[in-house]
């Protein structure tokens, strides 16, 4: 493709090394930041050095690391926060204790501008990013597809080689499978995805290998 309609743009953020990513519509250079969890300067030093222009904040789920300082950003920005599903409100309600105990400060409880269900779509320029619920690391956990890429955005749902950890408050392992095999796999093994960790792979790779839910996995 010679002229992708999306460019992303992975930024590793706060003492965890979250996958804070920068994405934007290669036609109108406007952009959002996915799960801004902190380290707003070397946030917005990106998006100047891209030429993006953020108009939005959009969030897999309601862990600090990922949206710890959603709100202090989206106040800088004036921009709108959209997402995730209104199951993880109680994680939004804790941010900033929940920051403090790892060392981030900055943390500020918010509602978002929207929460987003299953079938909602989010744009972000002209792209248009189909939104699933996945429900297991988080309750309110939500994945972000961009169909025409083959790039999906699944925050802590899947990782190369793991899968989200299910021993917080209202996690569930049996829900993140499920998740996973129903919500991700479907989305086609050439599908490459953003975790909110650590380096890319695609849907392929994982089914295949994964320890955890791959071919292996399942005998």
């Amino acid at each position: 493709m010679a002229h992708p309609p999306l460019r992303a743009a992975i930024i590793p953020v706060t003492p965890l090394q979250q996958n804070c990513t920068l994405l934007w519509c290669t036609e109108t250079m406007r952009g959002a930041f996915v799960d801004p969890g902190g380290d707003l300067p070397k946030l917005t030093a990106a998006a100047a050095q891209h030429g993006v222009t953020i108009e939005k904040i959009i969030l897999t789920h309601g862990h600090f690391d990922h949206c710890g300082e959603a709100k202090p950003l989206a106040e800088q920005l004036a921009v709108p926060i959209e997402g995730p599903h209104e199951a993880d409100l109680f994680l939004l309600e804790t941010l900033a204790e929940d920051g403090a105990r790892f060392g981030i400060m900055g943390g500020k409880a918010f509602v978002p501008d929207r929460w987003l269900v299953e079938g909602d779509m989010v744009t972000v320029g002209k792209l248009k990013l189909d939104v699933y619920e996945t429900p297991g690391h988080t309750p309110g956990h939500v994945i972000f597809h961009h169909r025409e890429s083959k790039l999906a955005l699944v925050g802590d749902v899947l990782f190369q080689g793991s899968v989200g950890r299910t021993d917080f408050p209202r996690s569930n392992h049996a829900d993140l499978v499920e998740s996973i095999v129903t919500k991700l796999w479907p989305l086609g093994d050439d599908t490459t995805f953003l975790p909110g960790h650590g380096p890319t792979s695609t849907f392929g790779h994982e089914r295949q290998y994964n320890p955890f839910v791959g071919a292996g996995a399942t005998g």
